[in-house]
């Protein structure tokens, strides 16, 4: 059998196990809701992850996606689906050679001083190899499987089945915009060419914190399906947490400068929380390592972000409306605003609480995950909502770094951190800037 012809058989039987996982979702969740058939959703949950899980490729990474969404799946799934490991088994050396070589040209070896048959780390689009620069320099290079294009597009028609059956079974959430926002990253993702002019972007944003680490990208060994850049030693978020609080704090405070100084200064965000993309330097400062999920927000939607904050600060009702009117939310009444704004207090409440707290506080016994479902029981009752595309990423982007806090129980007086980037806020100055950053880096304007 020929290369093309094994490429084709592999496609075709995971096409199969997709659209089987995916149907049983969207079949099951349809009984339920029509045929009144009881449903064990703990059960089927695990089903499908076990069946997602052996599946490498843009599945994997949407489902850890919507399980991070809120209100995209139901909650038994979305808590299944969070356990899936970005790890998959590695392709095999023959498997690199052939695709090296595509990518850079029969002697390719040639370019490096040692290149690492084994890959250092395997994930959901490709796998990253070390090696050792013609300069001496340690390298991480980021190599793309083959037919991701077709993976990603047949998943994307499997996600939207499964997404509409869900939407039809509790209408409180629209999900198309979810899925056009899901679709546009993902897409992005393949693209290692633009990946690297995210990664300046950062260097350039970043340059002036001594406390973040963004790799430098090789140009001369990089295509739009290899991305060679200098690699970054460091420890694993969860391998710190045992370190004295202090340190963790640091970690902490770090982090949240890594994120939301370009959020705040760019309307740039790093959107993929997976605690597998940042490491700990020796000094407490972070790396960051993947930039194939970023998200550019105008800057009138970074002003609403500010807005909503003293709106709730304020309890200034009209300006929560024009935040969220700035957001994209639209036909918005009183009631719906009041059940937007209890979820909106529970995701600003660190930055609204002048005092060191952990990210997480326990009020009344209720936590995020109880308080989400009774908005979400307000938001159905009232009659749905339809999430603008840009609120999809940013509310996940706020959700994982908490997460991340959360795992390095750290105790920080978030308002301050907030206010410090905040102090000189002007959505003008923002414009002018992001518009110079992105135009010298060659991305597109939001």
């Amino acid at each position: 059998m020929t290369e093309d012809e094994n490429s084709l058989a592999r496609r075709v039987r995971r096409y199969a196990r997709v659209s089987t996982a995916m149907g049983g979702l969207a079949a099951r969740l349809a009984g339920e809701r029509y045929l009144g058939l009881a449903l064990d959703r703990g059960r089927h949950a695990a089903e499908l992850t076990a069946a997602l899980g052996g599946i490498k490729g843009p599945l994997m990474k949407v489902a850890q996606l919507l399980a991070t969404i809120p209100d995209a799946l139901p909650k038994e799934y979305a808590r299944e689906l969070l356990q899936l490991q970005s790890d998959a088994p590695a392709m095999g050396w023959p498997f690199v050679k052939r695709r090296m070589a595509s990518e850079l040209g029969p002697d390719w070896q040639r370019r490096f001083r040692t290149f690492e048959h084994v890959a250092a780390r395997a994930a959901s689009l490709g796998q990253v190899h070390r090696a050792v620069g013609l300069d001496g320099r340690l390298l991480a290079c980021k190599l793309q499987y083959p037919d991701m294009q077709s993976a990603v597009e047949a998943d994307l028609r499997q996600l939207k089945l499964a997404m509409a059956i869900y939407e039809r079974y509790d209408r409180a959430v629209s999900t198309g915009e979810i899925h056009a926002e899901i679709a546009a990253r993902l897409r992005e993702e393949l693209d290692y060419a633009r990946e690297a002019r995210h990664i300046r972007l950062y260097r350039r944003m970043l340059a002036a914190e001594p406390c973040v680490t963004v790799p430098e990208v090789i140009g001369e060994l990089s295509t739009r399906r290899l991305l060679t850049m200098t690699w970054i030693e460091g420890e694993k978020l969860l391998d710190v947490v045992g370190k004295p609080k202090a340190a963790r704090n640091q970690i902490a405070i770090n982090m949240f400068r890594a994120w939301y100084v370009p959020f705040y200064f760019y309307g740039v965000i790093h959107g993929d929380p997976h605690l597998g993309n940042y490491t700990v330097r020796p000094d407490r400062g972070v790396n960051l390592l993947d930039f194939g999920c970023i998200r550019v927000f105008r800057p009138s939607f970074v002003k609403g972000v500010i807005e909503l904050y003293f709106a709730l600060e304020r309890e200034d009702d009209a300006l929560a409306v024009h935040a969220y009117e700035s957001w994209g939310f639209r036909d918005l009444s009183k009631e719906l605003i009041a059940a937007l704004n209890r979820w909106a207090r529970f995701v600003y409440g660190p930055l609204l609480d002048d005092r060191k707290r952990p990210i997480q506080v326990k009020s009344s016994g209720a936590n995020g995950r109880e308080l989400a479902e009774t908005v979400h029981r307000d938001i159905r009752r009232l009659g749905g909502v339809k999430p603008p595309r840009e609120f999809v990423f940013m509310d996940r982007a706020a959700v994982g770094l908490g997460s991340v806090f959360f795992h390095l129980s750290a105790e920080v007086n978030w308002h301050r951190l907030f206010h410090e980037l905040i102090a000189d806020f002007d959505v003008e100055t923002l414009a002018d800037r992001q518009k110079a950053a992105l135009e010298a880096e060659g991305l597109p304007l939001p």
